[in-house]
């Protein structure tokens, strides 16, 4: 496996905003606490260390360990997270299917990696990766497909309101559909990872089957629909409810970002909560008379009092969320997204409203998997790294005329029509100066006529290298499928098409680095320069 790195600004595959947020961190310097570096990180564990403190550090191994159940095998020893010196660096995610797209395990390697190197610089103190399940989401979308060897799948659920609360009756079909994909002598890591994959909700699903992935590199997984953990966060959803200091704080936030250039990513609302049960999750909204959800209502007092009876009733949205993870973890950091991180930085007012310490923040790694097929392809019509983040058509027009013969190089007649258009203007403005335009018009038509020959000529050549066009379009679809990164669609069992799954990520964590602005490439193969 070699491995490469791009400026992420030179592929020309990412938003404005993404190159910026990583490219010139500075200049969100004033929406964040402190830059992702890491003489920052010895300021937040101090920082941290005063705030965090060990009651909250109670209730959160506590809830692990009622979240975690009957799993035994690399089960993490929770009561690190008593100790004062102990912190954690986060990423999160909806529940998605079988752990795709890929970047749901980039996100979860990169954190386990920055973990470990943060403890190497920081001996003194202890620190823990963490993946925040958002099992409270009710994203459909992203718990009924994925993409495996281009091959959409899906699973037809037929319930409503928290995914995680959803049954896994319906994972059965699709497990052995994966299992199709791979061959009697490829499932000896494949049958156990599928296996894990289940529970009595899709919450546990999902805790098992990140478990089984990343248990062994000491990844503690958080529920955050939890009684405990709630109600840490219950006296935030009070004051949401009675001040909706979040909407205040964001909109003030909104209009510097919108003057400094920035898209802002999610919308704000008066209260920023959702209502939750069984198959039912509605956003709370004020009325004159108190608050609603749904088909239900409540009277302000009644609403008030159910928040001290049963907080699980109640969910944060999007901006809601980066605060009640940061009141119920020890945390440091938190890794994600530019979409994610996008809406962080409409944060930091919220959090000082609630007195809380704004985490540093980090977009996380993109990668590039080049496998071997796709190598080949590329060794064979001489197609470097760096030329796949140029489109198709250019790739195209550039191997025709690289491995054209002389008739395609137009080079001495564009010279000659250069100097007929000139002989053109010179004769007949000689005759007649008042028929300058004329003469520019037919000049403009000469060159247009020539332009038509030459791509004419292009595509015929196009024809004789019939194999090598398909080849890019091949190269293209693989590794940008619909136009954009393959780990944003392609689950990652789609790079472990031998049935090897421990192996590459490993291959994976090695490449990755959390300090890197750059894309990062692998390739599956030495051939490539």
């Amino acid at each position: 496996m070699q491995i490469k790195e791009i400026n992420r600004e030179v592929t020309g595959i990412f938003s404005d905003q993404h190159v910026r947020m990583v490219n010139r961190p500075y200049e969100m310097e004033k929406y964040i606490q402190r830059l992702f570096t890491e003489e920052m990180f010895a300021h937040q564990i101090e920082a941290k260390s005063f705030q965090f403190q060990q009651e909250s550090r109670d209730s959160l191994v506590k809830a692990l360990e009622n979240q975690y159940g009957d799993i035994i095998e690399n089960r993490p020893d929770f009561e690190r997270l008593i100790a004062p010196n102990a912190f954690t660096v986060t990423t999160g995610h909806q529940l998605t299917l079988l752990a795709g797209p890929m970047y749901f395990v980039v996100k979860i390697c990169e954190v386990i990696k920055l973990a470990n190197e943060l403890k190497e610089k920081h001996p003194d103190y202890d620190v823990i990766p963490v993946f925040w399940m958002a099992s409270e989401d009710h994203d459909f979308e992203e718990i009924q497909g994925t993409n495996l060897f281009n091959r959409p799948l899906s699973v037809d659920y037929e319930q409503r309101g928290p995914v995680g609360r959803f049954s896994t009756d319906k994972l059965d079909e699709f497990k052995a559909e994966v299992l199709g994909f791979f061959g009697e002598d490829k499932r000896s890591e494949i049958e156990p990872l599928l296996n894990a994959y289940a529970g009595s909700n899709l919450a546990d699903a999902t805790r098992n089957l990140v478990h089984h992935l990343f248990g062994k590199q000491g990844l503690v997984i958080v529920d955050g629909d939890d009684p405990d953990l709630k109600a840490q966060f219950a006296p935030i959803v009070k004051e949401e409810l009675k001040s909706g200091k979040t909407e205040q704080a964001v909109l003030k936030t909104n209009e510097s970002l919108e003057a400094d250039g920035f898209k802002i990513q999610v919308h704000v609302r008066p209260i920023n909560l959702f209502y939750i049960q069984d198959g039912f999750r509605e956003r709370i909204v004020k009325t004159e008379h108190g608050f609603e959800a749904g088909d239900k209502s409540w009277s302000e007092a009644e609403l008030h009092e159910l928040v001290d009876q049963d907080p699980t009733r109640f969910s944060p949205n999007a901006l809601m969320r980066p605060v009640y993870q940061e009141v119920v973890l020890p945390n440091l950091a938190y890794v994600g997204g530019a979409g994610e991180i996008s809406y962080w930085l409409q944060l930091k007012g919220v959090f000082e409203a609630y007195n809380i310490l704004y985490p540093i923040i980090q977009v996380r790694n993109s990668v590039l998997w080049i496998d071997k097929t796709s190598i080949k392809k590329m060794d064979k019509i001489s197609l470097d790294w760096k030329d796949v983040f140029q489109s198709a058509d250019v790739l195209k027009k550039e191997y025709v005329k690289l491995h054209s013969s002389d008739e395609l190089d137009f080079t001495h007649l564009d010279e000659y029509a250069t100097e007929l258009g000139k002989e053109i203007q010179r004769r007949t403005l000689s005759v007649d100066p008042n028929m300058k335009q004329l003469a520019e018009v037919e000049v403009t038509r000469l060159t247009k006529q020539l332009d038509g020959l030459k791509a004419k000529l292009i595509k015929s050549s196009k024809g004789k290298h019939d194999q090598a066009m398909k080849s890019i379009e091949m190269i293209k679809v693989k590794l940008f499928p619909g136009g954009g990164l393959q780990e944003r669609s392609a689950n990652f069992l789609t790079f472990c098409a031998d049935g090897v799954i421990e192996s590459r990520l490993e291959e994976l964590y090695n490449a990755l680095d959390p300090f890197s602005e750059n894309l990062i490439v692998l390739m599956e193969t030495d051939s490539i320069k």
